[in-house]
C-alpha cells in the first residue's frame, strides 16, 4: 500500500531533513533514514544533509557502503574515523591495529566478549566530538556496510540522545541487510525518521525539466524512458536522448540493484519478447521466486516495464556485453524454451536466428513455418532470414530443393535478381524428376513470374500439363491440376472467380478507347520472303555478313549456339535448328497475356477486374503483371498506367522493393509506349536502384534494355550502347526478356547505322515470337521494324512483303498497330500517295496514346506535303511534330524536323497557358484547332468531324479571335488538349 510518505514529493522530503537538522543540533540526536531504489536520490539524499550541516557549523563524518567491501570488518567505521581530527576515534577498538576485539563464536567481532565496550567507545569518542560542534554522520548504502560497522552505527543511534548528533542512512529497499535489528530498532528511536525516495511521477519528471530549463522535452516521453529514475533522466537531459549517458547510467543502476538483477536483466534482453518470469527462470536456472523479486526491483527502480527494457539502447548494451559464446548458448536455449512452452514459431525462430550457426534438425519446419507467417505479414527481409538458417540446417537434397523454391518466392519481394538464381537447383531437381508435385508447381509459378519461358514450360510438362495445347487458353488446362497451387489463378479463370485480397482501385482511371478493337480479326499465316541478298525464305534469318552473331536458319528457330556474349556485343540464341519448342505456343502466350483476355469483348474489364481484387503476393504477381500488359497491349498505356502505379505504392508500402522494382519496370514499358522517354528512363533507374545489381539477371537485363530503349531516340547513343553491349545471361534466349533485349539493341543499332546488326535483330524477334506463338504485333511489331531497315538497306521488296505480312495480322485493327503500319507503308509508296496514308497513320496513333509515333509519323508527313509542293501545310506539321518530339525527349527526332532548334534543355509545358487554352474554346472548337494543327484542310476537317466546310471556317475564325492570330499557321503547335478528344 502507498503511505503518506511515499507520497511526498522532493520538497517535502528536503523539509524534514532540515527540520532533522535543525533539531539535532539543538541538541536532541536525530536519526534520519533514506529508503529507495537504485538511481532515485539516495547519495542526493546525503549529499544535502552533509550540505545542510556543514552550512550549520557541524562537523560532517562520512562513509559509503560498497558491495566489494562488504566483507571487510570495521571499514565503514575507518572511513568515518579518517573524517574525524586526528586522535579522535583513537580509543575506539579497531581503530588502532590490532586491538581488534576478541570474535565471537560466530566470527562477528561485534558480538565478542569485548564487543559491548568497544560499541560503547565509539558512541563515547561522538559525543566528545559533539560536545565541540555538532556533528553529521552520513552513510550512503548502509545495506552493503561491513557487519560489524552495522552493529557500531545502530548502537550510537540508540545512545546518541542528548548529544547534537545527526545520523544520516541511506538504504536500498530491495537490498537490505539480512539483520532485522537494525530495522526495529531504528523504528524505536523517538528521534528516527524515514524518507521514502520514489522514482517520480509525471509531474514530478516535469517539474524536474523545468527546473533544467529544458522545455522542448516532452514530459511524458521522458518518464515513458526513466520511469522517473531521477539518475536516467538527467542522464537522458545530458545526451538531449537516450545515448551513452544514458546508457551507461542504466548499467550503473542495474549493477547496484542487488544480487542476479543484472543476470535477470541479461536474460531479458536475450529473451525479448518471449520474457516472463517462468522462462527468465528456466533461461537462468534460478527459483522463480527470486527471478520475480528481481524483476520487481528493477521494476521499482524504473529499468523496465514489466519484462520489457525502456529503450532498445539498454538492451543492445545488455547483449554486447555479453560473451558471444555465451550470448550464442543462452539464444539456442531460449528457442528451446520457447518452442517447448508452445510460443509462436516466428518468435522460436528470431532466438533461432540469434544464435547463429547451422539449425538443429527440430528447428528446419519450426523456422520454415516462420517463414510462412512472416510473409503473409509482409516481413519479407525476416522470412529470407529464417529460410535461409533453415536451408543450412537441411538433411537432404530434397528438402533442399524445397527450401531454395521457398526461398526464391520470397527473395522475389526483395531482390528479384537473386531470386532467379535460387531456381538452378529446383530446376535441376525437376527435370531429373526428384522435384514433389507441389514443389514443381511452385516453382513454375516462380518461373513465370521472371518470364522464364522454355523453363517454365519444362517444368508443368514434367507435372502432365498439356503446355502445347494451339487452341483455347493454356491456362483452361491448370484448371484440372490441383497441384498447382495457385497457377490455375490465372487470367481467364481468376476474372471471375475474384481472389480474396484487395488492392485499391486507381484514382482518375481512363475508359478504354473507342479506338481499340472490338473483335479480332481472323489470323493468317505469316509471309515469309524469299529471294536473294541473304535471306532464306521461310525463316528470314541473315546470311553470314559477320554483323549480326547469328547463323542462318531456314526453319523459324534462333539458330545455334547458346545466348552470349558475341564479338560486337551480339547475342546468339540456345536453340538449335529443329529443336523441338519447350512449352508450346499456347503455354508461351500466357506470358504476355493478349490471347486470353481477348477472347471476350470485355477483355480489359476483366483484366481490370483482377486488378481491383488482388494485391501484390508470390501467387498473384504473375497474374497481375499479365493483366496490366493485357491492358497496355489491347487498350494502351494510359489504361495500364494508373495501375502500374497503384501497385508501385502497395509493394512500397508493404516494404516489398523486389515488387516495387518490377512493377516499375512494366510502367516503364507503358511510358515508352505513351512516348515519355525521360519517364521511362527515370523508372528503370528506379527499378535498378530499388534491388542490388547482379551480372547474370534477366531482371537487370530488362531494365538495362528499357534504359537503351529511352535513351537512343534521346540522341545518347553511348549510354545506350553501353546498356545493349553488356553481357546477357546465359538463359536469356529462355525469356520474355530476349524480345526487349533485341528490340533495345536493333534500335540502337539502327540508330548508329548499321542496319544489317538491325535487322538481325529484328528478325531474331520474329523467329522467337513465332517459336512461342506470340506472333502478335500489338505485342512488338517487328515486321515494321525489320522493313524500316530493309529500307536502308534498298530492299523495298522484302520490306513490302514484311508491311503486307502485318496488314494481315489480327492486329491491324488496333489503332497504334495500324497507324505504325500505315507509316511503313508510305515510305514504301510514291510520294502523291505518302499523304494520305501519312494521314491516317497520324490519326491513328494519336488516339493509340503514343506520341513519340504520332511525332515521326508528322514528320513523315511534314516531309510528303513538302515534296508534294505544300511548305504551308508541311511547316505546320513540322511544327506540331517538333513539339511533340520536344515534349518526347526525342532530341534525334527534334534535330531531323528542324535542324539547329534543339540546342538547349527542352522548357516544360507551360501549365497556365494550357489552362487558358483550355478554358478559351469550346470542344467543337478544340477538334477543329487541333485537326488543323495536325495539317488537315477544311475539307479533311469537315470529313472527319461530320460537319460542313462553312462550319470549319466558322469555328477556326473564332479559335482566330480567340487566340489573337490572323491565320492558321499561327496555331499553337503545343495545344494542351490533344489526348483529351476523341476525333475518330
Amino acid at each position: 500500500m502507498v503511505t503518506a510518505a511515499m507520497r511526498r514529493n522532493r520538497e517535502n522530503q528536503i523539509r524534514l531533513l532540515k527540520n532533522a537538522v535543525r533539531e539535532a543540533f539543538d541538541g536532541s540526536a536525530r536519526v534520519v533514514l533514506g529508503e529507495g531504489a537504485v538511481g532515485c536520490g539516495k547519495t542526493e539524499l546525503i549529499e544535502s544533509a552533509a550540505e545542510m550541516a556543514a552550512g550549520a557549523g557541524a562537523l560532517v563524518l562520512r562513509a559509503e557502503g560498497t558491495r566489494a567491501e562488504r566483507n571487510i570488518p570495521f571499514g565503514v567505521i575507518a572511513q568515518l574515523a579518517a573524517c574525524a581530527p586526528e586522535g579522535a576515534f583513537d580509543a575506539v577498538p579497531p581503530a588502532v591495529p590490532p586491538s581488534v576485539p576478541p570474535a565471537a563464536p560466530d566470527g562477528d567481532p561485534a558480538r565478542g566478549a569485548g564487543g559491548v565496550a568497544a560499541r560503547q567507545a565509539f558512541v563515547t569518542a561522538v559525543q566528545r566530538l559533539a560536545a565541540r560542534a555538532p556533528v553529521a554522520i552520513c552513510v550512503d548504502d548502509l545495506h552493503h556496510a561491513d557487519e560489524p560497522s552495522r552493529r557500531y552505527l545502530l548502537h550510537s543511534a540508540g545512545r546518541l540522545r542528548q548529544a547534537s548528533a545527526l545520523l544520516v542512512f541511506t538504504e536500498s529497499l530491495h537490498e537490505r541487510t539480512d539483520d532485522p535489528e537494525l530495522g526495529t530498532d531504528l523504528l524505536r528511536r523517538p528521534g528516527f525518521a524515514r524518507i521514502r525516495l520514489e522514482p517520480l511521477t509525471r509531474e514530478g519528471v516535469a517539474a524536474a525539466l523545468a527546473r533544467t530549463g529544458d522545455t522542448s522535452r516532452d514530459p511524458a516521453e521522458a518518464h515513458a524512458l526513466t520511469g522517473g529514475n531521477p539518475l536516467l533522466l538527467r542522464a537522458l537531459t545530458e545526451d538531449d536522448g537516450p545515448g551513452r549517458a544514458y546508457v551507461q547510467a542504466f548499467l550503473a543502476c542495474l549493477r547496484r540493484s542487488g544480487d542476479h538483477t543484472e543476470d535477470i536483466a541479461g536474460a531479458l534482453a536475450v529473451l525479448g519478447a518471449l520474457a516472463t518470469p517462468a522462462t527468465t527462470a528456466g533461461l537462468l536456472g534460478l527459483p522463480e521466486a527470486q527471478v520475480r523479486a528481481g524483476l520487481d526491483t528493477l521494476h521499482r527502480a524504473g529499468l523496465l516495464d514489466g519484462t520489457a527494457f525502456r529503450h532498445s539502447a539498454a538492451r543492445a548494451a545488455l547483449l554486447d556485453q555479453l560473451d558471444p559464446a555465451v550470448r550464442a548458448e543462452r539464444h539456442r536455449k531460449a528457442a528451446e524454451l520457447a518452442h517447448a512452452q508452445g510460443h509462436p514459431a516466428a518468435d522460436v525462430a528470431a532466438q533461432l536466428l540469434a544464435a547463429g550457426g547451422p539449425a538443429p534438425a527440430w528447428a528446419v519446419p519450426v523456422l520454415r513455418a516462420a517463414a510462412d507467417r512472416l510473409l503473409a505479414d509482409g516481413e519479407h527481409r525476416r522470412a529470407l532470414r529464417c529460410l535461409t538458417a533453415a536451408l543450412e540446417g537441411a538433411g537432404d537434397d530434397a528438402a533442399g530443393a524445397e527450401l531454395r523454391t521457398a526461398l526464391a518466392a520470397a527473395q522475389l519481394a526483395v531482390d528479384p535478381a537473386a531470386a532467379e538464381r535460387q531456381l538452378a537447383e529446383p530446376l535441376a531437381a525437376a527435370r531429373a524428376g526428384r522435384l514433389p508435385a507441389p514443389v514443381a508447381a511452385r516453382l513454375a509459378r516462380l518461373l513465370v513470374t521472371q518470364g522464364r519461358i522454355d523453363e517454365a514450360g519444362e517444368v508443368l510438362r514434367e507435372l502432365g500439363v498439356d503446355t502445347a495445347a494451339a487452341e483455347g487458353s493454356p491456362w483452361d488446362d491448370l484448371r484440372g491440376v490441383p497441384l498447382l497451387d495457385g497457377l490455375s489463378a490465372f487470367p481467364y479463370w481468376s476474372a471471375r472467380t475474384a481472389p480474396p485480397t484487395a488492392a485499391p482501385r486507381p484514382k482518375d482511371h481512363p475508359a478504354p478507347h473507342r479506338g481499340a478493337p472490338a473483335a479480332a480479326a481472323p489470323h493468317r499465316p505469316a509471309l515469309a520472303p524469299s529471294g536473294g541478298h541473304g535471306y532464306v525464305s521461310g525463316g528470314l534469318a541473315q546470311s553470314g555478313h559477320g554483323q549480326s552473331g547469328f547463323a542462318p536458319s531456314g526453319n523459324g528457330q534462333l539458330g545455334h549456339g547458346q545466348l552470349g556474349h558475341a564479338p560486337g556485343g551480339h547475342a546468339q540464341s540456345a536453340h538449335a535448328p529443329g529443336t523441338p519448342v519447350p512449352g508450346g505456343p499456347g503455354w508461351a502466350a500466357a506470358f504476355w497475356g493478349v490471347p486470353e483476355w481477348e477472347r471476350s469483348a470485355r477483355g480489359t474489364e476483366m483484366a481490370e477486374a483482377l486488378l481491383r481484387r488482388t494485391s501484390p503476393a508470390e501467387t498473384t504477381l504473375a497474374p497481375v503483371l499479365q493483366a496490366m500488359r493485357a491492358l497496355l497491349y489491347l487498350d494502351g498505356p494510359r489504361r495500364a498506367l494508373p495501375w502500374t502505379r497503384t501497385y508501385m505504392d502497395e509493394a512500397a508500402r508493404r516494404g516489398a522493393p523486389g515488387w516495387q522494382a518490377v512493377f516499375a519496370l512494366v510502367r516503364a514499358e507503358a511510358l515508352l509506349r505513351q512516348g515519355d522517354l525521360p519517364g521511362a528512363e527515370s523508372l528503370a533507374l528506379q527499378a535498378r536502384a530499388l534491388v542490388p545489381e547482379h551480372d547474370d539477371s534477366l531482371f537487370h537485363s530488362g531494365a538495362g534494355a528499357l534504359l537503351a530503349a529511352a535513351r537512343t531516340p534521346m540522341g545518347r547513343h553511348d549510354d545506350a550502347g553501353r546498356e545493349v553491349c553488356r553481357p546477357q545471361p546465359d538463359h536469356l534466349a529462355q525469356s520474355r526478356y530476349l524480345l526487349t533485349h533485341l528490340r533495345a539493341r536493333g534500335s540502337y543499332y539502327f540508330a548508329t547505322n548499321r542496319y544489317q546488326a538491325a535487322l538481325a535483330d529484328f528478325l531474331d524477334i520474329g523467329r522467337a515470337m513465332r517459336r512461342w506463338g506470340i506472333d502478335r504485333p500489338v505485342v512488338l511489331p517487328w515486321r515494321t521494324l525489320a522493313a524500316e531497315a530493309l529500307l536502308q538497306l534498298g530492299e523495298v521488296r522484302q520490306a513490302g512483303r514484311l508491311v503486307a505480312d502485318q496488314f494481315a495480322s489480327r492486329d491491324i485493327a488496333h489503332p497504334w498497330v495500324n497507324g505504325l503500319t500505315l507509316r511503313t507503308k508510305a515510305a514504301l509508296g510514291e510520294p502523291a500517295e505518302r499523304p494520305a496514308l501519312l494521314t491516317r497513320a497520324v490519326d491513328d496513333l494519336r488516339r493509340s496514346g503514343d506520341r513519340l509515333e504520332l511525332a515521326r509519323a508528322m514528320a513523315d508527313l511534314g516531309d510528303a506535303f513538302k515534296q508534294c509542293g505544300d511548305p504551308g501545310r508541311a511547316n505546320m506539321v513540322n511544327r506540331r511534330a517538333w513539339q511533340l518530339a520536344k515534349e518526347c525527349g526525342a532530341q534525334t527526332l527534334r534535330e531531323r524536323i528542324l535542324p539547329g532548334r534543339t540546342a538547349g534543355v527542352a522548357e516544360p509545358p507551360d501549365a497556365a497557358r494550357h489552362a487558358e487554352l483550355d478554358a478559351k474554346l469550346s470542344e467543337s472548337e478544340k477538334r477543329v484547332a487541333l485537326l488543323a494543327v495536325h495539317g488537315h484542310t477544311n475539307r479533311e476537317i469537315a470529313l472527319k468531324l461530320y460537319i460542313t466546310v462553312s462550319t470549319v471556317e466558322q469555328h477556326l475564325t473564332r479559335v482566330y479571335r480567340k487566340l489573337n492570330i490572323t491565320r492558321r499557321q499561327d496555331l499553337p503547335a503545343d495545344l494542351p488538349f490533344s489526348e483529351a478528344l476523341d476525333l475518330a
